[in-house]
């Protein structure tokens, strides 16, 4: 009923040598690795599930006020501490929506924590597709996948007997994915519309004087095919932490998931945690040096049918050992 993967408990032997040029005496370092629950990528893809069912998670629409009261519920059964930061914000195209980033804090006391991310609002339009492109789109990917991930994680952290020894904070960014349709004419250099509760928060963090340890963005981190790159700003922002996470990955034999390759730099919201707040995040997406975004990006093939499992265990699994080692 607790299976955990014990990796690494055996420890990692890592060498050196040291002494004269003529001659030297090997030294032995094991470092042992804190043994690491297991991720249901089953769990992760049932949550991805129900936030489906609650239709397309635009501002202003039911389905969008289901899932917040929802995802505040799963926190509060999960036993997090859980706060929301409700505020209003101006749309590119001069609407006015009411966004709501949610909080959900494990061991709030701890004066070391890390910050986990991802967004929870799904695009209105499907400026990608051919057909229905006025409709919104499902989201289950971009948006429902690093929820998913993210729910699953604070699931395992707050119900098992084996707990990180850190605190750790979840925030479900709103009003992400709302930025101008593609091939837009209306262009302002000055004001990103995209990422707009991660451009709220991290002006107006939720606890004066907020700070963590680093953190990790999750996003679009589902669909069958996906692989993961060392994003541009993460490398910029977070470099030792990009490259901690994809080694953890490689060990834990993820390696075809996360690759060892750099691609350019993205807005998202990990960008705004760097600039603003000052907390160094790098971001765990699928956007490829070569193809950039994949081909259900903005469009109605982002649904459950894209969705699988393997991506979700990989990416998953490698957050927790990444939390669990610090």
């Amino acid at each position: 009923m607790k299976s955990r993967i014990s990796v690494f408990l055996l420890g990692l032997v890592i060498l050196w040598s040291c002494g004269t040029d003529k001659a030297s005496d090997s030294t032995q370092e094991t470092i042992v690795y804190r043994e690491v629950p297991e991720f249901s990528a089953d769990s992760a893809y049932a949550y991805i599930q129900k936030q489906v069912d609650f239709g397309p998670r635009v501002p202003n629409t039911q389905g969008h006020r289901d899932t917040r009261a929802w995802l505040i519920r799963k926190f509060e059964e999960f036993g997090l501490q859980v706060q929301t930061q409700d505020f209003q914000a101006t749309t590119y195209d001069g609407l006015n929506w009411d966004l709501s980033n949610i909080i959900a804090s494990y061991k709030p006391e701890a004066s070391k924590r890390i910050l986990l991310a991802a967004h929870w609002d799904t695009r209105r339009i499907a400026d990608k597709d051919t057909e229905r492109i006025d409709e919104p789109i499902d989201g289950a990917n971009d948006g429902g996948s690093g929820v998913g991930v993210l729910l699953e994680v604070a699931r395992i952290i707050a119900t098992y007997d084996n707990q990180p020894e850190v605190g750790i904070d979840i925030i479900l960014f709103d009003g992400e994915d709302d930025g101008e349709p593609e091939n837009a004419q209306i262009r302002n250099n000055n004001q990103i519309w995209w990422c707009l509760g991660s451009q709220h928060w991290s002006k107006t963090p939720h606890q004066n004087g907020y700070s963590a340890y680093f953190g990790i963005l999750v996003d679009l981190v589902g669909a069958k095919g996906a692989r993961f790159y060392r994003e541009g700003y993460s490398r910029q922002y977070g470099k030792n932490i990009v490259n901690k996470v994809w080694n953890y990955a490689s060990e834990l034999g993820y390696s075809d998931f996360f690759v060892m390759r750099d691609s350019p730099e993205i807005i998202d919201d990990h960008v705004f945690v760097n600039r603003n707040a000052g907390i160094p995040m790098i971001n765990i997406v699928e956007f490829s040096p070569d193809f950039g975004f994949g081909h259900y990006h903005h469009t109605h093939a982002d649904n459950m049918e894209l969705i699988d499992k393997r991506p979700l265990k990989a990416v998953g699994q490698t957050v927790l050992f990444t939390i669990y080692q610090e």
